[in-house]
Formats: C-alpha cells, structure tokens, sequence
C-alpha cells in the first residue's frame, strides 16, 4: 500500500512517469521504499533543498502509522 501511495504521488511530479519506480524491501529494522526516477528528474523529486523529498517522507511516514517507513531515493546514474 505505501508503495503504491509513494509511486502515485512520485508520478505526479516527474516528467517521465513511465521512468517511475518504487521497490518495497522489509529489512529487521523495518522497511525501505526505495524511489527510483528517470535521471533528469532526480532533481525534481528531491526539491529545492531536499523540500520535495522530505514532504514525501512526511506524507509516507503519516501513511505508515507507528511502524514506520524509509524512504531512499536512488541515483540511477551511479554504478556500484
């Protein structure tokens, strides 16, 4: 469900929403939403100062209730 929440708000902002992408990983210290965006929109969903990110995790974390969730978004662009 907050997968689901997070990809929907996600793609309202993008310019390529067909580029969106958000992967649930449950981990021992709780789950992880982890966003991935085409390249150029990078700088979109991360805001003026981390604006945008940070009203996502306000709005993932009021969603998620008492258990909690992360949320990382992650720069395609980098290779391991």
């Amino acid at each position: 469900m907050l997968a689901e929440a997070l990809e929907h708000l996600v793609r309202g902002v993008v310019d390529h929403p067909d580029d969106v992408s958000v992967r649930d990983k449950q981990l021992r210290r709780g789950s992880i939403l982890e966003v991935r965006v085409h390249p150029d929109d990078l700088g979109k969903v991360i805001g003026r100062g981390g604006r945008t990110a940070t009203a996502f995790r306000t709005v993932i974390s009021a969603l998620a209730g008492r258990g909690g969730a992360r949320v990382d978004f992650v720069d395609t662009d980098r290779r391991r």
